[in-house]
This record gives structure tokens, sequence and C-alpha cells, in this order.
């Protein structure tokens, strides 16, 4: 399903505008943390992984998540 690329690409989006307010020296830790969560959001392992499991459990009807039960 599609709509859970979607909801990866808005969190990939709402983590880069947190990671921008990140200024602090002691921010720096966990502005690498996010950035490191980022680079796996991103990757073709997690994607197919997330592509896997969304036909699985939308096989089996274990999605509660309305943007994925509408597809």
């Amino acid at each position: 399903c599609a709509c859970s690329f979607i909801d990866t690409d808005r969190a990939l989006v709402l983590l880069e505008e947190y990671c921008k307010k990140l200024r602090k020296p002691e921010e720096q830790q966990l502005k690498k943390a996010i950035r490191k969560v980022m680079g796996i959001f991103k990757s073709s392992l997690f994607q197919a992984l997330l592509g896997s499991f969304t036909k699985k459990a939308t096989r089996h009807g274990t999605i509660s998540h309305p943007s994925l039960t509408e597809a």
C-alpha cells in the first residue's frame, strides 16, 4: 500500500523539520541519532520490509491504521 510510504515520507519531513531546530551543542547527539533513524527510513531494506509487512497485515486483516485500510 502506498499509504505506508506516504506516512514514512511524512515522518521524514517532520524529523527533518525538528532537526533544523536542534542547534545547541547539547542537542547535537540527539540530532545525530535522528539523522541515523532518517537514514534507516530511507533505506531500500526498510522500504521493502515495510511493504512486506503492509501486504501481510492487509491480507490478514490486522491493519488498524485508517489510511492503510482505505487503499
